[in-house]
């Protein structure tokens, strides 16, 4: 009898603590979200030739809702660099968005020249497409030519094509190619009309809310506010003195220095509008208008809005680094920035949206400026290489027309001419390179095909292949000396691996960011997966980044 009663007691025992432990169990069993977590969304910006330093150049001139906010709220990675050479706006803007590089994506410059069919290529020309807005040819454009997908690409896959895609740029390759492959719509700038455009890749009629923001004629507006200083022009002690004659003077005018008189362009000269700083205004009141229209942010899924800002580059080219215009361009950026941002706080809800800031490039300093401050740098006239190049071979080789051209830092060969006259490849090659290596303001040149035994540091290397696509590309690269800029026309520009050219911002902001900053080195291409691993999507067919996971909650 005790046997069997301390056996019912084990029984009693062993089942409450299996009941308790099954209800521990399931009290501490995870809970699953009914959906995947992602902000209304995301805002990407690419700022055409914004070099690292300028968050910091003109910090205590901006105010607290723009750049200030996304260094201060956001996350930014303080040493993010361009993996690949050359370092130019297409290439740029279809590396952000495919995290990857010109090897695998295709873009390897905003031009090549493609053996095959014996002419220059424009990166996204579509001769099978038509202008969609007006009779223009500024329209023959599409992402055909980027061989890979966008991160935009994969949020409209993953969510069955229920995102909306929009994107927006001054330049045709700002707004397509960051828009992907299955953009809902991509606007660019139509210089001829002064009205945005797309193609009909895309669409076969504009939306009427396009049309009837291209009715409201915003380039006259700006134009007719000429180009003054923001702040008295004495303040600008960040900036060199104005009117310097290494800068490149507009149309119409006999000096470089303030005010710029754009007035008389209105209704006559559209094209002057990306010149001014106005014309980043232009862009961030369309894309004001496409969230509005579109009701991105508003439908229950994820959707991208893409924004390049071109202005930058125009002024930029014009002025160099250290002008006071564009110290005043970024000033007023900041401003718009500021009201930009206000607009997604209000409309999308501060939290509920991700935007990240970036940019496509640098810029070298003028080389003017360069040597007036006994720095290192010149300008560089590249069209006498090819004609001397020509000498050299056929004087060698007896070889005619064996160059295409010279272009993106590279020597296009025809090597059916080579090969017809049984010359050794490899040695007119390096007769190329012997001749390059020899100038003034030359590094080094080097056979891409050879890269592994050249004399050069293994970051280079690095770029120099990621910069190399084997359909695409020639084969001899040239690089600059540091400082070095491969015109002596007065301005500047970009295309080095050089810190000036490939330091770049990479700030991210809002929903599932950690606010911060890191000075681990990051690149381009990590800004792609970044977004990716923020929303639960795949990478691009392409990508070869890595997250930013200190970036990340």
């Amino acid at each position: 009898m005790k046997v069997r009663l301390l056996l019912f007691s084990l029984i009693l025992i062993i089942g409450s603590v299996n009941a308790q432990q099954r209800s521990t169990s399931k009290a501490s069993s995870p809970s699953f979200p009914a959906k995947v977590a992602r902000p209304k969304l995301i805002v990407g910006i690419v700022v055409d030739q914004m070099r690292w330093d300028y968050l910091y150049r003109y910090y205590e001139r901006y105010g607290n809702g723009g750049f200030k906010r996304l260094v201060n709220e956001g996350f930014s990675a303080e040493n993010t660099f361009i993996p690949y050479t050359p370092t130019l706006t297409a290439c740029g803007h279809a590396s952000i968005y495919t995290g990857s590089v010109p090897a695998i994506n295709g873009i390897i410059g905003n031009n090549w020249f493609d053996p095959q069919i014996g002419r220059d290529v424009y990166c996204v020309e579509d001769k099978n497409v038509k202008t969609v807005g007006n009779n223009s040819p500024e329209g023959l454009m599409s992402p055909k030519n980027l061989l890979v997908t966008t991160m935009t690409d994969e949020l409209r896959l993953a969510t069955n094509f229920k995102s909306k895609v929009i994107s927006v740029s001054v330049k045709d390759r700002g707004a397509i190619l960051p828009g992907g492959h299955t953009s809902n719509g991509s606007y660019w700038y139509d210089d001829p009309s002064g009205t945005f455009i797309s193609s009909t890749h895309y669409m076969n009629e504009l939306p009427a809310w396009v049309q009837q923001f291209n009715a409201q004629k915003w380039p006259d507006k700006y134009l007719a506010e000429d180009w003054n200083t923001i702040y008295p022009i004495a303040t600008y002690t960040n900036s060199t003195a104005d009117a310097k004659p290494y800068e490149r003077v507009f149309k119409g005018e006999t000096t470089a220095s303030f005010p710029h008189l754009f007035k008389q362009y209105v209704g006559k000269n559209y094209s002057m509008m990306a010149s001014m700083p106005q014309g980043n205004s232009l862009i961030l009141e369309f894309a004001k208008s496409a969230l509005r229209a579109e009701q991105l942010g508003q439908r229950g899924n994820t959707d991208f809005l893409a924004i390049s800002l071109s202005s930058t580059d125009y002024v930029g080219h014009q002025f160099g680094p250290n002008s006071i215009e564009a110290e005043d361009t970024y000033l007023r950026l900041d401003k718009d920035l500021e009201s930009f941002f206000a607009y997604l706080d209000k409309s999308i809800g501060k939290g509920n949206y991700t935007l990240f800031l970036t940019a496509d490039h640098g810029a070298t300093h003028v080389p003017a400026f360069s040597k007036e401050n006994k720095m290192p740098g010149d300008g560089l006239a590249t069209k006498k290489f090819k004609t001397d190049m020509d000498s050299l071979l056929l004087a060698k080789f007896k070889l005619k027309k064996a160059i295409f051209t010279l272009i993106n830092n590279q020597v296009i060969f025809d090597t059916e001419v080579i090969h017809a006259a049984k010359a050794d490849y490899s040695q007119v090659k390096q007769a190329c390179i012997d001749y390059l290596v020899k100038q003034d303001g030359i590094l080094n040149a080097v056979d891409i095909q050879n890269i592994n035994s050249a004399s050069l540091p293994e970051a280079i290397k690095m770029r120099l292949t990621n910069g190399h696509n084997a359909r695409r590309s020639g084969d001899i690269y040239y690089i600059l000396n540091p400082g070095w800029y491969p015109s002596t026309s007065p301005g500047t520009g970009h295309g080095a691996w050089n810190p000036y050219d490939s330091h770049i911002p990479a700030v991210f902001m809002g929903w599932g960011i950690k606010p911060g900053k890191s000075n681990k080195e990051y690149y381009m291409t990590d800004i792609a997966p970044t977004i990716c691993a923020l929303l639960h999507i795949q990478q691009p067919s392409g990508a070869i980044g890595k997250v930013i996971t200190e970036s990340l909650q």
